[in-house]
């Protein structure tokens, strides 16, 4: 499994089945989302790493403002 959106995907199937489980996880299946998790805080580092994430404040709803020059 090399890519981030399929790990992501699997990591929500683990969760839905989390949830129709009554919250319970069986041993392999605790142990596949942790290797998920990893995987994915390993991808999202090298994203930080790689000036990929946008980490700042968010500009949604504030007016852009012009500068007539």
């Amino acid at each position: 499994m090399n890519n981030s959106s399929q790990i992501l995907r699997e990591m929500q199937s683990l969760q839905k089945t989390w949830r129709q489980q009554n919250f319970m996880f069986t041993k392999e299946q605790s142990s596949r989302y942790q290797e998920l998790s990893m995987l994915r805080h390993a991808f999202i580092s090298y994203w930080k790493e790689q000036g990929l994430v946008w980490s700042g404040p968010s500009n949604v709803g504030k007016a852009k403002t012009e500068s007539a020059a």
